[in-house]
C-alpha cells in the first residue's frame, strides 16, 4: 500500500498584503489562503472568497489567531509593529523587504518554494523576463526616452521607490530621482524642495498616491511648475496604487505596461 505524501508547506495562510495573495492564487494555491488585507483587489474573487483581517498597518490580531494560520505574510518595515504583536500572539511570522525588480523575484521564488511550486514560479518569471527583453528592443527604435517624473506621494512629495524607477527603465523612460530610487526608506525619498522636481523638467508625469486619487490639476497648479514640459503639454497621469505599488506581479505586468503605453504615446508625438 502507496504511503500518502503529505503535503508541502505551510497549509493556513494569512496574507497582510495583497501580493502575496495575488501570487498565490496565480501559482493555484489559494487554497491555502485564510485571510487577506483589506485592501486587496486582485484577484476579484479573493475578496468574496477570503475573510479580510487587516488593513496595512494594523490587524484583527484576535481574528488572525483565531483562522489558526501555520504562516503570517507581510512587507516592509512599515508592518513591524504589526509583525510584533503576531509574534507575540505565538504565530509564525514571515515579513519580506523587497525593494528592487530582482528582490521582488527572490520573493515570488521564496513563497513558491513555501508552497512546493517552483517550477510554476519559474515559468512564470521566464516569461516576465522574456517580455521585459522585447520591451527593450521596442525603446530601442524610439528617437529618444523621455524623462518621467515618478510621485508616490504628494504631502509630503515622494519620489518612485526602487523598483518603480527601474521598471521606468524597462518601460522606455528615465527617472529624473534616480539618486531617491536608490534609497529604502520613503523618509529618504522626500522631496523636500518644492521646485526641484520642475528644475529637472519632466516630459512625463506619473501619480500613483498610495490610497488616494491622484490629482493632475493639483499638480499643474503647483507655483513654478507651469514651464515643466509634463505640465505644458499636459502629460499627467494616473497608475494605480494597486497596479504598480505591490511588489509583486501586478507591478510586473500591469504597471509595467501602463508605463510603456504612455511613453511609447510621448515617443510617437516626438517622431511626428
Amino acid at each position: 500500500m502507496t504511503t500518502p505524501t503529505p503535503p508541502v508547506g505551510p497549509q493556513r495562510i494569512v496574507c497582510l498584503t495583497e501580493e502575496t495573495t495575488e501570487w498565490l492564487y496565480l501559482l493555484g494555491e489559494e487554497r491555502r489562503i485564510v485571510g487577506i488585507s483589506g485592501y486587496t483587489v486582485r484577484p476579484r474573487r479573493a475578496r468574496d472568497e477570503k475573510p479580510r483581517v487587516s488593513a496595512f498597518l494594523d490587524g484583527k490580531i484576535d481574528k488572525i489567531v483565531a483562522l489558526e494560520p501555520d504562516l503570517v505574510i507581510g512587507f516592509s518595515d512599515m508592518q513591524a509593529a504589526l509583525a510584533d504583536k503576531l509574534i507575540r500572539a505565538g504565530l509564525n511570522v514571515l515579513v519580506t523587504n523587497q525593494r528592487s525588480v530582482a528582490e521582488i523575484f527572490a520573493t515570488l521564488r521564496l513563497v513558491a518554494g513555501l508552497v512546493g511550486a517552483h517550477a510554476r514560479a519559474e515559468a512564470w518569471i521566464t516569461e516576465r523576463e522574456q517580455a521585459f527583453e522585447a520591451m527593450a528592443a521596442t525603446v530601442r527604435g524610439w528617437p529618444r526616452r523621455p524623462r518621467v517624473y515618478f510621485e508616490e506621494w504628494d504631502e509630503p512629495m515622494i519620489s518612485a521607490i526602487q523598483w518603480v524607477s527601474q521598471l521606468i527603465g524597462i518601460a522606455g523612460g528615465d527617472d529624473v530621482f534616480p539618486e531617491l530610487a536608490a534609497q529604502r526608506m520613503g523618509r529618504d525619498r522626500v522631496i523636500a524642495d518644492a521646485l526641484e522636481p520642475a528644475r529637472r523638467a519632466p516630459e512625463l508625469i506619473v501619480g500613483s498616491w498610495c490610497g488616494k486619487k491622484f490629482r493632475p490639476e493639483k499638480v499643474a497648479a503647483r507655483e513654478g511648475w507651469q514651464a515643466v514640459p509634463a505640465v505644458r503639454d499636459g502629460r499627467l497621469h494616473e497608475i494605480k496604487s494597486c497596479d504598480i505599488l505591490q511588489p509583486g506581479p501586478a507591478a510586473l505586468t500591469d504597471g509595467l505596461d501602463q508605463l510603456h503605453r504612455l511613453f511609447a504615446g510621448w515617443a510617437a508625438s516626438v517622431e511626428r
